[in-house]
């Protein structure tokens, strides 16, 4: 019997969680883990107690809001941030831990994983933020661009 390696493994994890995301436009799931350990999860999407988005409601469908653009225009939280605020929320402290993304975080995660303490970042699919691209290179945060699998 063939194991999956452990990036390969935390990555099919990452996709099962973004499968709970109820954003309209995009299903982002993220995981936090550390000594091969997923210590939180997260996916987009309104803040709990908050109606789900839907075509209807959704800001930047209505506005042609592009991706990368206008983040604040946005009911829902990021994945990332989902995973971030649930480690706060149940007491995990997730400093130098690895967070797995199925798509490239944007720059607001990004900072928030700054100051996490977030040292390692997997991430599968592009996403159009060059600032965040251009802040991951000027962190210390170790970048890896997956390429295994299928997302």
């Amino acid at each position: 019997m063939s194991r999956p390696a452990w990036d390969d493994y935390f990555m099919k994890i990452t996709r099962d969680v973004s499968e709970r995301a109820t954003c309209v436009k995009r299903q982002v799931g993220s995981i936090i883990v550390k000594d091969n350990r997923v210590l939180a999860s997260g996916y987009n999407g309104a803040p709990k107690g908050f109606n789900h988005c839907t075509e209807a409601t959704c800001l930047r469908k209505q506005r042609a809001i592009p991706s990368g653009e206008r983040h604040e225009l946005c009911r829902g939280l990021h994945a990332e941030q989902n995973a971030i605020v649930q480690a706060a929320w149940h007491g995990v402290k997730i400093e130098k831990s690895t967070m797995y993304c199925n798509y490239q975080p944007c720059v607001i995660c990004v900072k928030m994983m700054i100051n996490a303490g977030i040292v390692r970042l997997i991430y599968a699919g592009g996403y159009p933020d060059e600032l965040a691209l251009q802040m991951l290179k000027e962190s210390k945060i170790k970048v890896v661009k997956y390429e295994g699998g299928e997302q």
